[in-house]
């Protein structure tokens, strides 16, 4: 019995074992203060998957926090531990997927350690992000319907910000990517400056509502009847037209498709401003070209996101 308790403790520290350049990523994203929860994360992970009775089987991420593919010990059943070494991470998803609750195009939260950064997620199925399949304009609209049903407008005691702090954020993160990847001068400093302060304007105006923040197709996977389910939000309060973004830009190389494709989707979601996103698209797009860039990506939709940006 010891044995195989050794053994399979043995296994989850494997899991859990934080890779040498996802740790070059954490700290470009938080600072090198990092490394420390990272060193401490298996133990992290052993501890909740005892406490919510979890078997690990598979770990994986992004840029913010490690996720692991777990069982339920009684059940069998899927769900996705998640950790970030930013609480106030874990505190805004939380509060925006509980706000969510009802929305059948959102991931569903089965509980949480808000001071440890610990989320637990259910399962989605089949669970493919959408970025590796063929999607129509229709199916984002009814993702964007969905969004939009939530509470418009910050409870008292919120956690979340406004759009305009994960704008600041965003160009932030982009100076940081640019400079770690040696690549300060790919692009002008000035083309930044203007796109911020047009996003940041935007983010000033218009409607108010719950914003995902940071929905792009690897951040939403096929749900049950062909329905999206949204996944990972970086969430704010305003305009929720900011959502629309990825999925106008996605694949476009020409500014005629890409006001048609505009042009479409307002027509499918109520409230939707053609103006306003395609304004955002504007503010965004030389943002969006910024890790294309680092990449060494020199192919015609980098590029057409460069001059939309006003590179």
């Amino acid at each position: 019995m010891g044995t195989a308790s050794t053994t399979w403790e043995g296994v989850l520290r494997e899991l859990a074992c934080v890779a040498p350049e996802v740790r070059e990523r954490f700290v470009v994203r938080f600072g090198a203060d990092v490394l420390g929860w990272c060193e401490e994360l298996p133990a992290l992970v052993q501890e909740f998957a005892t406490r919510w009775h979890l078997d690990v089987v598979a770990a994986g991420g992004g840029g913010t926090s490690r996720v692991f593919r777990c069982l339920r010990n009684d059940t069998g059943a899927t769900v996705w531990l998640k950790l970030t070494p930013e609480p106030l991470i874990a505190r805004e998803e939380a509060e925006a997927l509980r706000l969510w609750a009802d929305a059948p195009s959102v991931v569903d939260l089965l509980a949480v350690d808000l001071a440890a950064g610990a989320l637990l997620l259910d399962d989605v199925q089949p669970g493919v992000p959408v970025r590796q399949l063929a999607w129509s304009l229709p199916e984002a609209a009814a993702l964007l319907r969905d969004l939009r049903a939530s509470p418009p407008v910050p409870g008292v005691h919120s956690a979340l910000r406004p759009l305009s702090h994960r704008i600041d954020f965003l160009f932030d993160l982009a100076d940081r990517r640019l400079a770690a990847a040696g690549a300060s001068g790919v692009v002008a400093p000035t083309v930044l400056s203007r796109a911020r302060a047009a996003a940041l304007e935007l983010a000033a105006s218009g409607s108010v509502g719950l914003v995902h923040g940071d929905l792009h197709p690897a951040n939403v996977l096929s749900g049950p009847g062909a329905r999206m389910v949204a996944i990972d939000p970086r969430p704010t309060w305003g305009d929720p037209d900011y959502d629309a973004v990825d999925w106008l830009l996605e694949g476009v190389a020409d500014p005629a498709v890409l006001e048609q494709r505009t042009e479409e989707l307002a027509a499918l979601v109520p409230g939707l401003s053609p103006r306003r996103a395609l304004d955002w698209c504007r503010a965004s797009a030389a943002l969006i070209a910024v890790p294309r860039m680092c990449a060494g990506r020199d192919d015609a939709q980098t590029r057409f996101l460069m001059a939309l940006g006003g590179g």
